[in-house]
């Protein structure tokens, strides 16, 4: 009798733990407020893995090529409120029309730039982008990726902060913003 009710009781911890682990996983859209801490926001209907590729442009003389990546379960730390999404994640290379690289995302592992997915837009084939700025932040914002066809998509890039506060960054740092700020700029998968 007594290994039954242990049984059972193993049995209940089990089923418990299996409910608590599937409650924990939430879409992709998932309103930040209905988000509990550790849970994992997931790309149930795959729509983040169209965007996975290599995309080149060119904008006012400079070649702008994005690498972007699927990650599962990144950490987002939002300081009171801790949990996992799966992203995209750019990386990305621009180079000036004589070739030589006026900033380097992919190569740099470095860099404090942070550019990473965070919602979706599945019936306008749009996905929002954060991306943290250059450096100490010039140009942090959103960038907004549309799918036009299996090849292009299109980019606006809306930058909320371009203004410099001096006293955060080192004088002689390059504050340049390399990425195009313009809107319906076409990225070609390479």
């Amino acid at each position: 009798m007594k290994t039954i009710k242990t049984n059972i009781i193993i049995l209940f911890i089990f089923l418990v733990s299996i409910i608590s682990c599937r409650s924990q996983s939430l879409p992709l859209n998932s309103n930040m407020k209905d988000i509990p801490s550790n849970a994992h926001v997931k790309d149930l209907d795959n729509e983040l893995s169209q965007y996975v590729g290599t995309y080149k442009a060119n904008f006012q003389g400079s070649e702008i090529i994005l690498y972007i990546t699927k990650t599962e379960d990144k950490l987002m730390d939002y300081g009171n409120q801790k949990f996992y999404r799966d992203v995209l994640i750019v990386k990305y290379i621009v180079k000036n029309s004589a070739g030589t690289v006026l900033q380097d995302t992919k190569s740099n592992n470095t860099t404090n730039i942070e550019f990473y997915s965070y919602y979706t837009y599945p019936t306008k084939n749009t996905v929002v982008f954060y991306y943290s700025g250059t450096n100490c932040r010039v140009g942090w914002g959103d960038v907004f990726l549309k799918k036009i066809n299996s090849t292009q998509l299109s980019w606006e890039y809306r930058p909320d902060d371009i203004i410099l506060d001096s006293n955060k960054c080192p004088s002689g740092t390059d504050i340049n913003i390399y990425l195009p700020e313009t809107k319906d700029l076409i990225f070609t998968k390479q």
